[in-house]
């Protein structure tokens, strides 16, 4: 009794091609065209129902997410037509005041600005962005003058400044901030431009103009309108547009390669250094000379590092800070705060450490070589 092969089989389809005439059965396919059905596929349409499904559960919060941001946006928009001609009115009715008593002017001005910070500061602050501060606390020497040296890595930088320094005393409103131009052209520049701040034009062709601006700009506006904070940014640009400059930069001139930071500028900081830190002079002055130097402003005398981390090295930028798309996160700020003295002596030491430690002293070893070889 011969068995007879089970339709839809392997051994079935070669008895019927060995049954019809005249054909010949076809040569077994080699091993690696085998190929099982294919799972990796099944499981693509697996997750892409899984996906649909998930999309689907998701759609009424995001359309949540839309509408919360449309009336947040419609919110700003409304908050800076009242806010920002409130403000322009009041100083325009306070010109009489600025004529006959400036330094009572910009005071009033300066808790105006402030009120005005605050309000951008409440934008991050109803939407779940707050803020963790580390290190030195700087409302300790918020009444003296001091450079705040920051890092930069998206437009909402300044605005988690607005939200860290609300609570330390008057610096706001005696704050000078040195940020790109662009922000001229925004609803706060016309505000920026009353209060003193100064706005830089990156670029090499406006690089030496724009440092003697600023000189210039100190000199006028900085002791004159009782300013005793200045804000600068000295990588000179957002981490994201400046890392691979920075590094090509690093790696041509044998600097340090930095992945979270980019080299600084010292270009500004040079000029705040040199306008705003008091001369010292030899000598005990007199009676009255002593009294006088006691009414002058004694200078710049703090450098605060400032560093700005973002959970996942993830910065909010200031659409996010506005509309408030983002999930709640909280930004860490890091304070340290050096006195000019102790800063410049630092420089000093790591300068006369590279001087001494390896330019002489690989001078002196070639000179010994040289006197050696000629004896």
């Amino acid at each position: 009794m011969t068995a007879t092969p089970r339709p839809g089989t392997p051994a079935a389809a070669a008895a019927a091609q060995h049954r019809a005439p005249g054909r010949r059965p076809p040569a077994p396919l080699a091993p690696a065209l085998h190929r099982p059905p294919s799972a990796p596929a099944e499981k693509d349409r697996t997750d892409a129902h899984v996906r649909m499904a998930v999309t689907l559960e998701e759609a009424p919060w995001l359309g949540w997410i839309l509408v919360k941001a449309l009336l947040r946006f419609a919110f700003m928009v409304a908050n800076n037509l009242v806010a920002l001609l409130s403000y322009l009115c009041y100083v325009i009715v306070l010109q009489p005041l600025r004529l006959l008593d400036s330094k009572r002017f910009w005071y009033i001005e300066g808790f105006m600005y402030k009120w005005l910070l605050g309000m951008v500061a409440s934008w991050g602050w109803y939407a779940g962005y707050t803020v963790m501060e580390w290190g030195d606390d700087i409302k300790a020497v918020s009444k003296d003058e001091a450079v705040m040296l920051v890092n930069h890595q998206a437009t909402g930088d300044v605005c988690t400044l607005m939200m860290c320094l609300q609570d330390k005393g008057l610096v706001v409103a005696q704050m000078m901030w040195l940020m790109d131009h662009i922000f001229k052209y925004t609803n706060f520049g016309i505000v920026s431009l009353i209060h003193g701040d100064f706005f830089i034009r990156q670029g090499k062709s406006h690089r030496d103009q724009q440092l003697l601006l600023l000189k210039k700009h100190l000199e006028n506006n900085y002791r004159s309108r009782d300013r005793k904070w200045i804000v600068l940014f000295p990588e000179g640009g957002f981490l994201r547009k400046r890392r691979e400059t920075s590094q090509a930069f690093a790696k041509k001139n044998n600097l340090p390669f930095l992945t979270h930071v980019t080299l600084p500028r010292i270009g500004a900081t040079n000029i705040i250094l040199s306008a705003l830190v008091a001369r010292q002079e030899n000598g005990s002055p007199s009676e009255g000379d002593a009294k006088e130097l006691e009414s002058k402003s004694k200078g710049l005398q703090w450098i605060i590092d400032t560093t700005i981390a973002y959970p996942k090295a993830e910065p909010i930028d200031i659409q996010t800070w506005i509309l408030g798309y983002r999930k709640p996160t909280v930004t860490h700020v890091h304070y340290r705060a050096l006195t000019i003295y102790k800063a410049v002596c630092q420089a000093l030491k790591e300068f006369l450490q590279e001087r001494f430690y390896f330019h002489i002293e690989e001078a002196y070893l070639a000179f010994n070589k040289l006197l050696n070889c000629n004896l």
